[in-house]
């Protein structure tokens, strides 16, 4: 896979979110949240750090991590999930087919230079909030399978794909285990971070693929584009794009 750059000049970029004619991107560390399109770059939320995870809401807006879960819409935001003792920040997003939200909870400051501690993926919905996956030390992209029964966790401190029930389902060949995306024959993408490249993995675990990647760290990926076969990749200082034969798998939108 041959890749091109979009737009750069920024620090760790992360949560690439396709939209028709567009990717979301945020910037973890100089703050805010980006869309590119072929128009340029436009700056859609200002100054927010530490999002690691963003999807779309069906009725508008986008679902953004950080130090809490919120829906932001026309210049409002609305809390989904607020901040609960212990945890330092909410990391990356997944969507389930029911457009309930699931997201990482960290219980220690990555950027601190503090030692990973065990954190959860958390499910939101209409009723609430609940762990639904224990003991993920550094818990970061999370998907999920084409008929929606498995779902996929990173846990970058450990370089390991989780299932739901928390078995290992694959391991990085190189480097860590960043952000995650899913195609649409169940092959599960996973960004290397400073492994610099993207591993693809087939529905068993096994590793099908490598794709080099010209950056020194790469933080996560998505699918999009009319046939959902571009893949935008966010790194250290860049957002890339490349080429797919396989289309990837459509991310619902959250409900909630």
């Amino acid at each position: 896979m041959q890749f091109e750059e979009l737009a750069s000049g920024y620090s760790l970029l992360e949560a690439p979110c396709w939209d028709e004619g567009g990717v979301f991107f945020s910037d973890v560390l100089q703050g805010g949240v980006r869309r590119w399109s072929a128009d340029g770059v436009e700056d859609v939320l200002p100054k927010r750090r530490g999002i690691g995870g963003m999807c779309l809401h069906a009725d508008g807006g986008l679902v953004v991590g950080g130090r809490d879960v919120v829906h932001v819409h026309d210049g409002e935001q609305r809390v989904l999930l607020g901040e609960i003792e212990g945890v330092t920040g909410f990391n990356d997003l997944g969507v389930d087919p029911g457009g309930r939200v699931y997201a990482g909870a960290l219980r220690f400051k990555p950027f601190a230079g503090e030692t990973p501690k065990p954190g959860q993926v958390w499910r939101i919905d209409g009723a609430g909030a609940a762990a639904v996956l224990e003991g993920i030390d550094w818990p970061n992209g999370i998907g999920f399978s084409p008929d929606g029964a498995t779902m996929y966790a990173c846990d970058y401190a450990h370089g390991v794909v989780r299932s739901g029930d928390g078995t290992v389902f694959a391991r990085s060949p190189a480097g860590s285990a960043d952000g995650l995306a899913v195609d649409e024959t169940g092959g599960v993408w996973v960004a290397m971070g400073e492994g610099r490249a993207i591993a693809r993995f087939e529905p068993d675990g096994s590793l099908d693929c490598t794709f080099d990647v010209p950056a020194d760290f790469v933080s996560s990926l998505c699918f999009g584009g009319a046939d959902m076969r571009d893949v935008y990749v966010t790194t250290v200082g860049a957002l890339l794009h490349g080429r797919s034969d396989v289309p990837g798998l459509p991310i619902p939108q959250a409900t909630i």
